[in-house]
């Protein structure tokens, strides 16, 4: 070791590498998240800059397209001017504006990342990752296969690097080509320390090394990390460490160095160096560049935020009247619903809906029958300690012939290819013209079986199933029920009706089917947590306790779950037959509701789908709005969160009649019922990492869809059961497709709380996630119920603002404009007449 020298710590570059490497979770579990998480202890842009020139992604939109925007005046020029006068000056508007509007600038300096690395190429003439992925690549596959083999990796259960040396001894094959990288596995000296110091050589460049390695292929890279971190995020648990990885690799590269130029002939590539390359995570000072970006990028995302706000202000106030509703509904927040809810309303004037995180304030782990595992059916960062599990499901789950294990042995797959083969050949045909919902598709309503019986109640508490608390006790019912009713203010003047809206989706023959499904439920249906929530509220002993607490539900208020797919957009309800006569009776009517408002809401999403004439009927319109769910040809059966740029939390009144182009997220909370913010603080704690995750996976899968998304579907192979890659020997592939984020307008999200400044600064300072706010991963605006004056959180302390636009756009027929505008670009905020 040189003077020079900086010792190598293991343990510290390894804890560095996970905390950089993409954490997308298997498949099963596709969660949302900060793509650069691992930048938010830093302001917004500083982050985005850092992790550019040192990762080399690409995190704004071109100047090109910024420009582009512009010109179409989907920047405004007077919001432009605002954003450079604060940030520059007044003084200096013209030099800045002329700078973004015309000054041509040079391409972004290389990424400092793999810059270490190149030199194999540079020095030696040689490409290590072709002659080491390939391999490596498939022994992970093989080992972390989730069911595509009918074989087991032998001797997996000694974890990964325990596994392959195993193999080693005992095949009469081999995975190295050369003596010495296996005899290092099996009989020498296989430390990190060891094995960097033949590759690499100069001590000081180890840390950096591994990053150049492991950034070759960091989607391979943070699955192992992700799965070392949390074994339980595979079905079928695997052993593996992202050490056990890299010393794999290492010996690999050794392995193929030896065979290419042999042993003691090549030296290691720190020693051949003339020049070593930037370190890898010193200072990034800020360019004139990205300084004009910064620019384009607050301007495109201030003129969308102006015209909402604007909106607001401009709103009618009607004044809340105590009316005798026909029905009440709950929703989740998600922006799927917000068009559901205003045509629910607007085809009964006196229904009220209402919006919620949809797990409904009920966190458990749900096992179907007949199930093997336990589903997670809460937010992410929840660990639950209740189990519900399904009872009374008669017969198996349908299932197609072919898919069975005897289809991939040699005789079983070679019969069943040649009868039932040629069947399932003119089945795909035949759904070429015909698609129809198959026993292969991922659809929301197989979730759970609507006659199933669910363990809800728990009268013992010795009831427990590895650790897990069966069902839940009355009390602690009552704790869910009120904290639930309080939060969304629906603690008096029930409906006769209360509907409880879980959502899900269905989708063929697509690996990222989960990022569909509601997020506040760990990517999967609401259904359980509709129907657990309304036993709960219906139940006369939780009815009775919550009466003692102030809130007084009316026996004849009955509460129904349902739900709705947001794919087909189809409804479900559960436990009919528990309802009484008039209440059947009224709930015949408002399903009828229920089926006109969600023939309008296909209507309404039909306008971005190219292959659909919006200028249809609603019925036939939502006819080919399910034959396309099940196509199993279309790569983008909906849009999913692909407008989403708000989340507003507030009264109804506050939107009801206000067009948002299904772009926001709507939490129901009254203030006048939560004057401290003790309610609040609950509805805020889950908005950064679920609903800020949502909106930032989106903005970076789009302004970098190869670094930081998925790539396009196309070529896209279901490895194992737990990733996809490009090809069969690529990278994993995080983040999310092209085919999902084409309409996304790359923006950060803005939420806007109905509240007074000072209590929501109080409630946002004591969140864990403080951070979000504090370094502008999304914007905060408060909106003062008594004055409607708005404040945006800015330094952190709230500063009024005022909006710029004055006038919204009034409209008497939403049909004609949707009919008028079928594109994939966003509408403008219009006011409903």
């Amino acid at each position: 070791m040189t003077k020079e020298a900086i010792p190598f710590n293991e343990q510290k570059t390894l804890q560095e590498l996970k905390k950089f490497l993409p954490a997308q979770a298997p498949l099963k579990d596709f969660i949302f998240q900060n793509n650069l998480e691992a930048f938010q202890d830093m302001d917004f842009f500083k982050a985005l800059t850092t992790a550019s020139e040192i990762f080399g992604y690409k995190v704004f939109l071109s100047l090109t397209e910024f420009r582009a925007l512009y010109k179409q005046g989907r920047v405004r020029e007077d919001v432009l001017d605002k954003i450079i006068t604060e940030q520059k000056g007044l003084d200096n508007l013209k030099l800045w504006k002329e700078r973004a509007l015309s000054k041509k600038y040079e391409n972004l300096p290389a990424a400092r990342i793999r810059s270490l690395r190149a030199n194999w190429k540079k020095e030696y003439k040689i490409d290590l990752d072709s002659l080491v992925h390939p391999i490596l690549f498939r022994i992970l596959c093989s080992y972390l296969d989730q069911g595509i083999s009918i074989w087991n990796f032998p001797v997996w259960e000694n974890g990964f690097l325990a596994s392959v040396k195993e193999l080693e001894e005992n095949s009469f094959t081999s995975f190295f080509r050369t003596k010495r990288a296996k005899n290092l596995l099996l009989k020498g000296d296989c430390s990190l320390e060891n094995l960097l110091k033949i590759v690499v050589g100069d001590e000081s460049l180890y840390s950096q090394y591994l990053f150049d390695q492991q950034f070759a292929h960091q989607g391979w890279s943070g699955m192992v990390s992700v799965i070392e971190n949390n074994p339980k995020s595979l079905i079928d648990t695997r052993k593996i460490s992202l050490k056990d990885l890299i010393t794999l690799e290492l010996l690999f590269e050794i392995d193929a160095l030896d065979m290419q130029f042999g042993i003691n002939i090549w030296s290691p590539l720190g020693i051949r160096l003339t020049e070593k390359p930037v370190e890898l995570f010193s200072e990034v000072k800020e360019t004139e560049l990205d300084a004009v970006l910064t620019i384009w990028q607050e301007s495109f995302e201030w003129t969308y935020y102006d015209e909402v706000l604007a909106g607001l202000l401009n709103k009618k106030k009607s004044p809340e009247k105590i009316v005798t509703s026909s029905f009440q509904a709950m929703f989740c927040i998600d922006d799927r619903e917000i068009s559901l809810r205003d045509y629910l309303e607007k085809l009964d004037t006196n229904c009220e809906t209402f919006g919620t995180p949809g797990f409904f304030n009920v966190e458990f782990f749900f096992q179907p029958e007949q199930g093997k595992f336990y589903t997670k059916l809460c937010p992410a960062p929840v660990t639950p300690k209740y189990l519900i599990k399904e009872l009374g499901v008669n017969g198996k789950r349908k299932t197609d012939v072919h898919f069975n294990k005897e289809a991939n042995s040699l005789f079983g797959g070679w019969l069943i290819s040649q009868t039932l083969g040629f069947e399932s050949a003119l089945r795909l045909i035949f759904n070429i013209f015909r698609p129809t919902m198959s026993t292969a598709a991922a659809s929301s309503f197989k979730h759970m079986n609507k006659a199933s019986k669910l363990t809800i109640v728990n009268t013992d508490l010795t009831q427990r199933e590895n650790e897990l608390q069966i069902g839940f006790t009355i009390a602690e019912m009552v704790q869910r029920v009120q904290d639930l009713l309080k939060s969304i203010a629906l603690v008096k003047n029930f409906a006769s009706i209360v509907y409880v809206i879980g959502h899900g989706a269905s989708s063929v023959n697509n690996p990222f089917y989960a990022t569909m499904d509601c997020g506040a439920c760990s990517c999967r249906p609401g259904s359980v947590n509709a129907r657990v929530l309304s036993f709960m509220a219906n139940h006369p002993e939780v009815r009775a306790l919550l009466a003692e607490r102030g809130i007084l539900i009316p026996d004849e208020t009955r509460f129904v779950g349902g739900l709705h797919d947001t794919t087909r957009d189809d409804i479900i309800f559960f436990d009919e037959d528990l309802l009484s006569s008039l209440h059947l009776e009224q709930h015949k009517i408002n399903h009828q509701t229920f089926e006109k408002a969600l023939d309008l809401n296909s209507k309404e999403r039909s306008r971005r789908f190219e292959s659909i004439n919006t200028k249809f009927s609603p019925k036939s319109i939502h006819e080919k709005i399910r034959t396309r769910s099940v196509s199993v040809f279309e790569p983008r059966p909906e849009l999913d969160h692909a407008t989403v740029a708000l989340t507003i939390i507030g009264r109804r009144e506050l939107t009801k009649g206000l067009f948002l182009d299904r772009r926001s997220f709507l939490n129901s909370y009254n203030y006048k019922t939560d004057l401290d913010g003790e309610f609040l603080f609950n509805i805020m704690k889950p908005i950064a990492p679920v609903c800020g995750g949502i909106n930032l996976s989106y903005y970076f899968a789009r302004v970098d869809n190869q670094k930081l998304g998925a790539g396009t579907k196309l070529p896209h192979n279901v490895m194992g059961l737990f990733g996809v890659s490009n090809g069969i020997d690529g990278d994993l592939r995080p983040g999310l497709p092209s085919q999902m984020i084409e309409s996304h307008d790359p923006i950060r999200l803005l939420v806007i709380v109905e509240h007074f400044p000072e209590v929501v600064l109080e409630t946002i300072q004591k969140l864990p996630n403080y951070e979000w706010y504090k370094n502008n991963w999304f914007h905060l605006v408060v909106m003062n119920p008594e004055t409607s004056e708005f404040f945006e959180f800015k330094n952190e302390s709230f500063v009024s603002f005022h909006p710029l636009k004055k006038n919204t756009i009034t409209v008497t027929d939403l049909n004609s404009v949707l009919e008028n505008s079928k594109s994939i670009e966003n509408l403008p905020v219009y006011l409903i007449s």
